[in-house]
């Protein structure tokens, strides 16, 4: 019977691009840096809940980027990386939706006149939600990818 390593299960270099789930961090970019500049475009009256959106966005892409990095220079070889790829992946997931929640509920409470703000108020709901999506999959293909290593 052969052995598995973790080689064989986390992808290192350019095989990122092509490999599941690991192909989500592209999207997880874009969409996670479309939530982060459409908050921070729009006025919502009282800003407090929109600072947790703000800090869930801006910590999952800074987190995807270090992750996307490691996975790059192929910093990912010990026994450990899968679990924590997975867990890193749920924890986004939790905060993502929280904060997805949160925005969609203060956007609806908090109609604007000016017509333009609201757009992109709902805008920043629909690409948080699409964000909240990629992470969730990511996680749900990283833990399956865990229990088989």
């Amino acid at each position: 019977m052969a052995s598995t390593t973790s080689a064989d299960v986390l992808p290192t270099g350019t095989r990122i691009f092509t490999t599941f789930p690991d192909i989500f961090f592209i999207p997880e970019f874009v969409f996670g840096g479309l939530v982060w500049i459409l908050v921070a475009s729009t006025y919502i009256d009282p800003p407090n809940p929109l600072g947790w959106v703000m800090f869930v966005s801006i910590f999952c892409f800074i987190g995807t980027t270090l992750w996307f990095f490691i996975f790059l220079c192929g910093g990912n070889q010990s026994s450990i990386w899968p679990g924590l790829d997975a867990g890193f992946h749920h924890v986004a997931v939790v905060f993502y939706l929280s904060a997805s929640v949160i925005l969609a509920y203060i956007t609806f409470t908090n109609v604007q006149k000016d017509i333009k703000i609201y757009r992109l108020d709902i805008a920043a709901v629909v690409m948080s939600h699409v964000s909240t999506l990629l992470y969730f999959l990511h996680s749900i293909f990283s833990a399956i990818r865990w229990r088989r290593s």
